[in-house]
């Protein structure tokens, strides 16, 4: 059997891949009924922590080789795992919320001028996209305002219950945080990427969400949120801690 140039070339990169991971097994390397069938997909390490970066389950194709420190990160990080063919027409999974994320209840939104914009395309996504319902607490326009007075609003709806949950935008997204945390009840947390939003969830029960427009775009911004609000709480051993937290609330 000939194989053409592409196909050698195909099958070197995986195997160079393969070696670059740890997986060095002769069980792994290629065979030409392989290399006529077409490459075997190779999921490694790197393919984990990205599907962990952007809060998403890690597909495995058919076929697919999975190297030994790809499956170490997935039990790991228990990251969720679907395998099969992919159905036509998945889209970005950081965009969809899960039904695990609060589907009726409302959002409370609010932004100083800063955060404005960033705000206003956030209420879009979850909306329009994601269906769910949202409370505008302001500001409503891109005139200079104070973020504590806008915060303050995000976590008291929060914390009377009219809200499930609270996200907060200012320029850098800590002032907001440290005016939030000031009201009984929240615990408000300032993520820049989807793993410390994970975290704020599922370890510390963080119920507001803060961005920093100026340091996040709008793609991050939007799977920052769908992570926050997807992530439920893990209970257990954090329960005691988060109790903790809250006594220490005056």
């Amino acid at each position: 059997m000939s194989l053409n140039r592409e196909a050698l070339k195909r099958i070197v990169a995986r195997v160079v891949g393969e070696k670059l991971d740890g997986l060095a097994d002769a069980e792994s390397a290629p065979s030409w009924k392989e290399a006529a069938e077409g490459p075997r997909p190779l999921i490694t390490e790197g393919d984990v922590m990205r599907a962990r970066q952007e809060g998403r389950s890690l597909h495995i194709p058919p076929r697919a080789i999975v190297t030994p420190s790809a499956k170490d990160a997935i039990a790991r990080y228990r990251i969720p795992v679907d395998e099969g063919e992919r159905p036509r027409g998945v889209g970005a999974p950081e965009r969809e919320i899960p039904s695990s994320a609060p589907k009726r209840a409302k959002v409370a939104l609010g932004s100083d001028h800063g955060g404005y914009v960033l705000k206003e395309a956030l209420k879009a996504f979850l909306e329009t996209e994601a269906k769910i319902p949202c409370e505008d607490m302001g500001c409503f326009s891109s005139e200079s305002v104070d973020y504590p007075d806008f915060a303050a609003k995000v976590a008291r709806s929060v914390a009377d219950g009219e809200c499930c949950r609270g996200i907060i935008i200012d320029g850098a997204g800590i002032g907001s945080a440290m005016a939030a945390n000031k009201i009984k009840g929240v615990r408000a947390a300032h993520c820049s990427n989807v793993v410390e939003a994970r975290n704020a969830r599922e370890h510390n029960d963080a119920n507001v969400l803060t961005l920093g427009a100026r340091v996040i775009g709008e793609d991050m911004a939007r799977a920052v949120t769908a992570v926050f609000l997807k992530t439920d709480f893990g209970g257990g051993r954090h329960k005691r801690r988060v109790d903790k937290i809250s006594s220490l609330e005056r």
